[in-house]
């Protein structure tokens, strides 16, 4: 599975705002030591939440990655070429949201569920999805 932005920041920060179902599947891959992927744009995302001062953390910016980047069960992935690319070719998909469209192309060069709330995401046929 692949987090997008909301969900990770809400699973780290306020757990309660994920439906109970997407907490119970956070938490078996957690326990089952299986991987959870986070993109790299996430990261991008969420540092310009803390610029913007929206996310009320009394942590730095630098200081919630290293938190996060502790955790065993997360494998963060590199916004490489073949993801950057494959990101301006999704067939059908209008979202110009460049973090989303790269989060989705994410998931489809992994083969991975993409957790998200975002209607313009889970109405996409071309990635799997989960909320």
């Amino acid at each position: 599975m692949l987090l997008d932005t909301h969900v990770l920041v809400w699973w780290i920060s306020d757990p309660e705002k994920l439906p109970k179902k997407i907490q119970r599947e956070i938490d078996n891959c957690v326990k089952h030591n299986i991987q959870i992927l986070v993109s790299s744009i996430s990261i991008w995302e969420i540092a310009i939440l803390f610029k913007k001062g929206k996310l009320g953390s009394d942590m730095d910016i630098n200081a919630w990655i290293e938190k996060v980047e502790s955790l065993p069960f997360f494998q963060f992935v590199a916004v490489d070429n073949t993801i950057a690319a494959k990101s301006v070719m999704l067939v059908e998909f209008s979202h110009k949201d460049p973090a989303d469209r790269i989060i989705v192309a994410t998931a489809r060069e992994y083969g991975a569920v993409l957790v998200t709330s975002d209607r313009k995401l889970l109405e996409y046929k071309n990635v799997q999805t989960l909320w």
